[in-house]
């Protein structure tokens, strides 16, 4: 006859094993979360290498933050106390809601605020749009199809990438005046549109995070070309997509020197002309509004950025890391 099985106590009971405490057990968790952790020493760099590039990169921050800082700070200000008080500190009386206010009237004539904006808003939007989508169908084409001459287009279009428009300056008004695209939007969209980093950013997330055999295996069905690219290619490529549209929107917004050379009138100006006629106004006439107005229009101009890589953030990390390990 089998002795009878001694079941053990229960935890908690009396006699049982003591109950894990919340001390124990946070500690638990984090030597859990310690040993799920890879060591620095496995990617080949040293405690003290991890130490620079950290003091590098707070560095780096800091440089990028101190401008933000200062035009939060001295949008609060009047055209006195910018000048004169502390620029990173405050200072009475607070104008930052009068400033706001006078920010989308017009001033001496230039134009208004609230109209550039939607200039850049509107260029900004649809050459993101027409740039993403090019650099999709281009990186697609050169990362998954061979063609005489691949190689030597693909080099060509990342040429264009040394080549600043200063240089080019005199040659594109030209060609503008030829066709009729002074003073036209489209003169400022399509330009836009061709986005060589988009292109290349493209041709690599498709050569490195869209197997070959996905294709091959569609085209064996019987899968038209554009079949494969639409509803196979294309929903894989989306991180890499989002991460093209916010460069290249980001591209859009900034610039300076291809609106200032096609648009001669206030009402096609984006924000960075528009600003900088109100910045030469201020300079030549001592104007007490526009200083003011030129540190409001600033940060006006750069929280949608703010906002729009905080929304797309995830899927720009995202498509960065996926394009960068080879399958």
């Amino acid at each position: 006859m089998s002795a009878p099985t001694i079941s053990p106590p229960a935890v908690g009971l009396p006699g049982g094993p003591r109950s894990e405490t919340r001390r124990e057990r946070k500690r638990r968790e984090r030597l859990e979360e310690q040993d799920a952790n890879i060591p620095v020493e496995f990617y080949g760099l040293k405690r003290g290498t991890v130490s620079v590039l950290t003091a590098c990169c707070v560095l780096f921050a800091i440089f990028t933050l101190i401008p933000i800082v200062w035009i939060i700070i001295n949008s609060t200000k009047t055209q006195a106390n910018i000048f004169q008080s502390f620029g990173f500190w405050f200072a009475r009386p607070f104008e930052f809601f009068h400033t706001f206010g006078n920010l989308f009237k017009d001033v001496d004539g230039d134009g208004t605020y609230a109209h550039w904006f939607g200039n850049t808003v509107l260029y900004s939007a649809v050459a993101g749009v027409g740039a993403t989508v090019l650099a999709a169908y281009g990186g697609y084409g050169f990362a998954r199809f061979e063609f005489r001459g691949a190689r030597l287009f693909f080099a060509v279009i990342l040429a264009g990438l040394l080549v600043p428009i200063t240089l080019v300056a005199v040659p594109l008004y030209l060609v503008y005046a030829k066709v009729h695209l002074i003073n036209s939007i489209w003169g400022m969209i399509m330009p836009s549109m061709v986005s060589p980093v988009g292109l290349y950013l493209m041709r690599t997330y498709v050569d490195l995070s869209i197997p070959r055999e996905i294709l091959d295996a569609a085209r064996i069905d019987g899968a038209s070309e554009m079949r494969i690219f639409h509803r196979i290619a294309l929903p894989l490529m989306v991180p890499g997509l989002l991460t093209v549209l916010l460069l290249s929107i980001a591209t859009t917004w900034n610039n300076y020197i291809l609106p200032l050379i096609i648009f001669s009138t206030n009402d096609l100006f984006p924000t960075t002309v528009g600003m900088g006629l109100w910045l030469q106004h201020a300079g030549n006439s001592g104007d007490t509004n526009l200083f003011p107005l030129l540190v409001m229009g600033g940060l006006m101009t750069i929280i949608p950025m703010i906002a729009l890589f905080a929304v797309l953030q995830r899927y720009w990390r995202g498509g960065l890391l996926l394009g960068s390990v080879a399958n």
